[in-house]
């Protein structure tokens, strides 16, 4: 779980995090080298006293800086457009799992389990050491199985997010957002409605506790 002091992305648990945290890493690297070299370029001029017409005019120099960076461009392009295409394909799924949003909790409702479904609420003060986070039911998935979630709302715009999982759908009244995925790592991950929802928007959290396939079919 992150706290204040985090800048960076949560320990990633799934492939679709996998490939959200590769992309940015790669996307920085370039921008971040094409930045020291802009700041190296403006260091040497300013602390130059050399002032040539013939590089300023130079119509080949003029050439390299507009087509140098094009391919700059065309190389965070490929791998963006193969990470996108990833993260919106739904070619095979083992689980199906419909999530609904409510004003204020959520509802799951797992369509190969003999329709079993259920409603998650947050837990008081009280009852939780988790301020805020931890709800009565938890939502059950197995490991390395691929899942189609399938994420609607019965009022307002909600959005289901769970950020080390790299989980974030809108949820909206009358259609079916989808994405699938899997989870490489058992254990309790965390989340909650990001989309403005109402007056109480911060309380709806999003608690998933990830199992082995063995734990996960003594539940049912």
């Amino acid at each position: 779980m992150m706290t204040f002091n985090h800048w960076y992305f949560h320990n990633p648990s799934s492939s679709l995090m996998e490939f959200v945290i590769l992309m940015h890493d790669y996307a920085s690297m370039v921008l971040l080298s094409i930045l020291l070299l802009v700041l190296l370029s403006m260091v040497k001029s300013a602390l130059s006293n050399n002032f040539s017409f013939v590089f300023f005019e130079s119509h080949q120099l003029e050439l390299v800086w507009t087509i140098v960076p094009f391919f700059l461009l065309l190389l965070i392009l490929f791998p963006s457009l193969f990470c996108l295409y990833m993260l919106d394909s739904c070619d095979f799924c083992g689980m199906s799992l419909s999530i609904t949003g409510h004003q204020w909790y959520w509802s799951y409702d797992y369509k190969d389990l003999k329709d079993f479904s259920f409603d998650s609420y947050m837990l008081s003060k009280d009852s939780s050491s988790i301020r805020l986070l931890d709800v009565d039911n938890r939502l059950a998935l197995m490991t390395y199985i691929p899942i189609r979630f399938m994420v609607s709302s019965a009022d307002v715009i909600h959005s289901w997010t769970i950020p080390s999982l790299g989980f974030k759908l809108d949820a909206v009244p009358g259609r079916i957002n989808q994405f699938c995925s899997l989870v490489k790592t058992n254990g309790v991950f965390f989340g909650q409605c990001s989309e403005i929802c109402g007056a109480n928007h911060s309380f709806m959290p999003i608690v998933l506790e990830v199992l082995s396939s063995k734990d996960f079919y003594k539940i049912f």
